[in-house]
C-alpha cells in the first residue's frame, strides 16, 4: 500500500507490537500526531505534560515490563526536552525508541524555527541514532531501533524524522512479526569450566548481581546458583527486584549505601561471583582497595564492562541465563557452615547499628534544626521514621506492584527497606540519579501492567516534574504518591553536614508549597501525616482509591541514609551513626 511516511511511523509501531506511546504534540510532528489519531482504537496516546515526563513514562513503561518504551516529540526544545530521559535509559541499560520530528530537510542546517541537531545532541547517551531522508528507508530504520534497543545490553535509540519524510509518501508491507533481537553471545564451556573450578576451590563466595539479571530474566538460576554453592547474595542498586528480600541468602544491596551485613560479606569474601553488574563508583568506593581480599568472575553481556573499572581473574562475555543454566550442572553442592555462621553475626550487628542510629535521631533535640523542618513541633514518641513509612505503606501494597523512586535519602531508604519479591517491580534512576524521574516513570509502568504505581520520593525531586499529576489524574492512573518531606535537600545536606562543617547552603527549602492544596487543585486526593497512626488511615484511603493519592509525610531533616562509605572511601570507613 502506498501511504505517508507519518501513517508509516504508526503502521511500524503497531507491527513492533506497541499499544501505548507517551509524548507531546508540536509543528514538526503533526502528522504523526494525525496519524495517532486516526489509529486511536489501535494504539494508544498519553499526553504528558512535559516532554521530559514523556520519556521518563516510556523508561518507565519499558521497565516494568521489559519491552521497548516509546517517546515522541517535536523538533527543537520538545526533542530536547527528551535528553534527561534518554540519558536516564542509557545509563540503566533500558530499551526505548525516541521519535522526534525536525524541519524539513531542505531547511536542515540553516538555524530554522525550532530546528536542532538532536542526532548529534544525544549520540554519547544513545546505543545509536538516526535522520531519515527519505521515506523509502523509514520503515526499515524504525525496525531496526527497535532490534538495537533490546539486543544485547538494552539502550535507547533515537530516530529522527524532517517534516518532509512524514508527508512523503511510499509502498509499505507490514512484516508478519516484531523485529527479534540480535543473536546472543554464549559462553565458551572452557570459561564456564574455569569459573566452576574457582567456585569450587572457594571457601567464602558471595555472588554481586546486577540489573543484567532482571533484563537477562536469570533469576531462577540465580538462586539456583546460590543454593547450590551455599553463597550470599548482595546486589547493585539496579539488581533489586530480581531475588525476593526474604529469601535467606540474599543480603540486600551493598555499596556506598548498602547494607552492612551485604557489603562487609562481600568484603571478607574470598571470591566474588559477578552477575550482570559494572562495579560503578557508588558500589566500589576506593578501587584500590575493593577486591584486595578477593577474586572475581565477571559475567556480563557487554564486553565492555569488563575489566572497565576492577580487573577480574576470569572475564566472561556472554549471556547470563545461558551461562548460569549450564554452570550450575558443573557444581556440586555444598555447605559451608563457617561462613554461614560468620554471616549470621553480620545480620544481628547491623540490626544493633541500625537501632543505635535511629535512637541518635530520635534523641536528638529538635531546637537544634536550623532548618525548622516539617517535623518540628511534633512530640519525639509520635513522630515518623523513613523506615516506618516504608513498613506501613508496603503493608497495604500487593506483591505485583510497581515501586518507583526519584532520587535522594527516600530513594535509598526504599532500595535499603521495601520487601521486594518480583523482578521489575523497582523503578529507579541508578545511573544517573535523575530527581524528577519518578512521576513519569509512575505513569508509564501503571499505564503498561495495569497495576498500582507506588512513588516514594522527597519534596526535593517531588518539585522537579509534579507537573504530571495533571497527566497522572488526567489518565486516571492508580498511583500513590509518598512525599518524604523534610523540608531540604537531604542526601546533599547529609554531605555538608559529614564533608563540610554543616555549611547548609541552599539545601534549606524553606517553601511555602502545601502538596495537599496542590493535589486536589490538579483533581488528586491527599494527606498531610505527621504520626504512624495517621499514616496509617491515609494510606487504608489511598489503597482503597482506584485513582492518584498522595501522602505528604512529616520526616525529621536529622534523619540520615545509614550506612555510608564515603567518597572514595572503603569498607573500613564506613559511617553507621551520626553523633
Amino acid at each position: 500500500m502506498n501511504i505517508s511516511g507519518a501513517k508509516i511511523v504508526v503502521e511500524t509501531l503497531i507491527e513492533q507490537g506497541c499499544d501505548t506511546v507517551f509524548g507531546y504534540p508540536g509543528g514538526q510532528v503533526i502528522n504523526l500526531f494525525d496519524e495517532l489519531y486516526v489509529n486511536r482504537n489501535r494504539i494508544k496516546h498519553v499526553l504528558a505534560a512535559h516532554e521530559q515526563g514523556a520519556s521518563h513514562a516510556a523508561d518507565g513503561y519499558a521497565r516494568a515490563t521489559g519491552k521497548v518504551g516509546v517517546c515522541i516529540a517535536t523538533s527543537g526544545p520538545g526533542a530536547t526536552n527528551l535528553v534527561t530521559g534518554i540519558a536516564t535509559a542509557y545509563l540503566d541499560s533500558v530499551p526505548m525508541v525516541a521519535i522526534t520530528g525536525n524541519v524539513p530537510c531542505g531547511l536542515l542546517g540553516r538555524d530554522s524555527f525550532q530546528e536542532v541537531d538532536i542526532v548529534g545532541i544525544t549520540m554519547p547517551v544513545t546505543k545509536h541514532n538516526f535522520i531519515v531522508k527519505d521515506v523509502t528507508e523509514l520503515a526499515d530504520t524504525l525496525r531496526t531501533a527497535f532490534k538495537i534497543a533490546k539486543s544485547g545490553r538494552p539502550g535507547p535509540v533515537l530516530v529522527d524524522i524532517p517534516k518532509d519524510v512524514q508527508i512523503a509518501k511510499c509502498d509499505f508491507e507490514p512484516k508478519q512479526e516484531p523485529v527479534r533481537p540480535y543473536p546472543l553471545s554464549f559462553v565458551s564451556d572452557s570459561k564456564l569450566r574455569r569459573a566452576a573450578e574457582m567456585i569450587k576451590n572457594s571457601q567464602r563466595p558471595f555472588i554481586y548481581f546486577g540489573g543484567g539479571v532482571i533484563s537477562g530474566k536469570a533469576s531462577e538460576e540465580l538462586v539456583k546458583l546460590a543454593e547450590k554453592i551455599d553463597s550470599p547474595m548482595g546486589c547493585s542498586l539496579m539488581g533489586l527486584s530480581a531475588v525476593p528480600y526474604d529469601h535467606p541468602k540474599f543480603l540486600g544491596m551493598t555499596g556506598m549505601h548498602g547494607h552492612y551485613a551485604s557489603s562487609v560479606a562481600q568484603d571478607e569474601a574470598d571470591l566474588v561471583i559477578t552477575l550482570g553488574a559494572r562495579f560503578s563508583d557508588r558500589a566500589t568506593g576506593d578501587k584500590k582497595r575493593f577486591n584486595k581480599n578477593f577474586s572475581i568472575i565477571h559475567i556480563d553481556i557487554d564486553s565492555s564492562e569488563l575489566d572497565k573499572n576492577i580487573t577480574s581473574q576470569l572475564s566472561v562475555q556472554g549471556d547470563i541465563k545461558d551461562a548460569l543454566h549450564r554452570l550450575i550442572p558443573m557444581l556440586e553442592e555444598v555447605k559451608r557452615p563457617e561462613w554461614e555462621s560468620r554471616l549470621a553475626e553480620l545480620r544481628e550487628e547491623e540490626t544493633r547499628r541500625l537501632e543505635s542510629a535511629e535512637k541518635a535521631v530520635f534523641e536528638k533535640k529538635c531546637e537544634d534544626c536550623e532548618s525548622k523542618c516539617t517535623m518540628c513541633g511534633v512530640p519525639a514518641e509520635k513522630r515518623l521514621n523513613p523506615y516506618k513509612i516504608i513498613d506501613i505503606v508496603s503493608s497495604k501494597a500487593d506483591a505485583a506492584d510497581v515501586v518507583i523512586t526519584d532520587v535522594g535519602q527516600h530513594q535509598m531508604w526504599t532500595a535499603q527497606r521495601y520487601p521486594l519479591k518480583k523482578p521489575r517491580t523497582l523503578l529507579t534512576s541508578g545511573g544517573l540519579g535523575t530527581m524528577g524521574y519518578g512521576m513519569g516513570a509512575a505513569i508509564g509502568a501503571a499505564a503498561a501492567t495495569g497495576r498500582r504505581s507506588i512513588l516514594f520520593t522527597g519534596d526535593g525531586s517531588f518539585g522537579m516534574n509534579l507537573n504530571e499529576l495533571a497527566t497522572s489524574v488526567t489518565q486516571n492512573i492508580p498511583l500513590v504518591i509518598v512525599v518524604m518531606n523534610n523540608g531540604v535537600l537531604g542526601m546533599v545536606r547529609q554531605w555538608q553536614t559529614l564533608f563540610f562543617d554543616k555549611h547548609y547552603s541552599n539545601t534549606t527549602l524553606d517553601r511555602k508549597t502545601d502538596f495537599v492544596k496542590l493535589a486536589e487543585a490538579f483533581g488528586a486526593k491527599a494527606a498531610r501525616v505527621t504520626t504512624a497512626e495517621e499514616l496509617e488511615k491515609a494510606a487504608d484511603e489511598a489503597f482503597s482509591f482506584g485513582g492518584t493519592y498522595l501522602i505528604d509525610c512529616a520526616v525529621d531533616c536529622n534523619e540520615f541514609v545509614l550506612p555510608m562509605l564515603p567518597p572514595g572511601g572503603s569498607i573500613e570507613d564506613i559511617i553507621t551513626e551520626i553523633k
